[in-house]
């Protein structure tokens, strides 16, 4: 694709300054300035995805952009925090395309303003590498509030929101595998969309920071966050994997392969929150998430020790060989 003529200055003039927000100066300086809300923490995170790691070379732009804001979002909201605005560092391939970085502006606008996270700066550089997008995610909760991973007792409950392994699944088809052709076209649609487009929990992140005890967003797969947040808790927990809710879709594709049922517990890119909760916040941990159509299922009990957690389900014990994406 040919190079555009746009030199740096004009490509964030023409593509990010509309959408920079209060504090951003117009993205004219070399750094913002924010004021959290009286009494409250910042939060931050960062994600980078890099073209053919974490979306295909032949994505469109907005649905990139989607996913790039989104995954920080999450992470944010599973700490019981609401975004405030966000950096991105956006390194560009020689062959940069501005039709692709408009589509992408587009996409980015959209959802910055739908979670109220507008742009506050960051950087544009070239790379001889895979196009590169950064974005470090910045949000607040009351003092000393935040949900950290460390949080979790013997005895809490163990709980996740909406459903786990369409992404995966998604992401298979979107490979070409060949076993799972065979699903329906709707069904197909609904584990490809999971795949490109997370949807951070934003509507909960308040009752979040209310009523779970530890939390983080399932981004490498259930089996394995799950692990890492009751490690960090020095405890370990007991899990019924017949309670983790599963679409319609991805039964379907076990029906197909029975073997691809691991993979929805191990592979990632849910975006759901995955707690732990003292028993009696349970019920109205639900009943908010169930206020705006959120399902929070109770998936199992925290328990004494540091061995990994047992997970089983009708047949007996589950074991996992690969139990979460790592990147290397």
């Amino acid at each position: 694709m040919p190079r555009s003529p746009l030199t740096e200055d004009e490509l964030i003039a023409k593509f990010f300054a509309p959408m920079a927000g209060e504090g951003s100066f117009g993205l004219t300086d070399d750094a913002a300035k924010i004021t959290p809300p009286y009494g409250h923490d910042l939060v931050l995170t960062t994600d980078a995805l890099v073209a053919g790691v974490h979306f295909f070379l032949e994505d469109a732009g907005a649905a990139v952009a989607r996913k790039a804001l989104r995954v920080n979002i999450s992470d944010i909201v599973a700490k019981g925090a609401l975004p405030l605005g966000f950096l991105l560092t956006l390194a560009l391939p020689s062959d940069w395309d501005e039709a692709w970085l408009s589509d992408f502006a587009e996409g980015l606008r959209r959802d910055a303003e739908y979670y109220r996270a507008p742009l506050l700066g960051g950087d544009t550089t070239r790379t001889p590498g895979p196009l590169t997008i950064s974005i470090t995610a910045i949000g607040s909760v009351p003092a000393g509030r935040m949900v950290k991973r460390s949080g979790a007792r013997v005895g809490h409950v163990v709980a996740v929101t909406g459903t786990i392994g369409d992404a995966a699944l998604g992401l298979l088809l979107r490979r070409g595998n060949a076993t799972l052709g065979a699903l329906s076209d709707q069904h197909k649609k609904v584990l490809i969309d999971r795949y490109a487009t997370p949807r951070p929990r934003i509507e909960i992140a308040t009752a979040v920071q209310r009523l779970a005890s530890a939390a983080m967003d399932v981004s490498d797969g259930l089996v394995g966050d799950l692990t890492k947040l009751l490690r960090a808790s020095v405890v370990t927990a007991k899990i019924d994997l017949d309670a983790v809710l599963t679409t319609e879709a991805a039964r379907s594709a076990f029906t197909i392969d029975p073997k691809l049922r691991d993979l929805a517990f191990t592979g990632g890119d849910d975006y759901e929150i995955i707690m732990t909760l003292p028993p009696d916040n349970l019920h109205d941990m639900q009943r908010a998430a169930g206020e705006v159509g959120i399902a929070v299922s109770r998936i199992g009990t925290v328990t004494k020790g540091t061995a990994e957690p047992a997970f089983f389900d009708r047949s007996g014990p589950v074991r996992f060989t690969r139990p979460s994406f790592q990147h290397f």
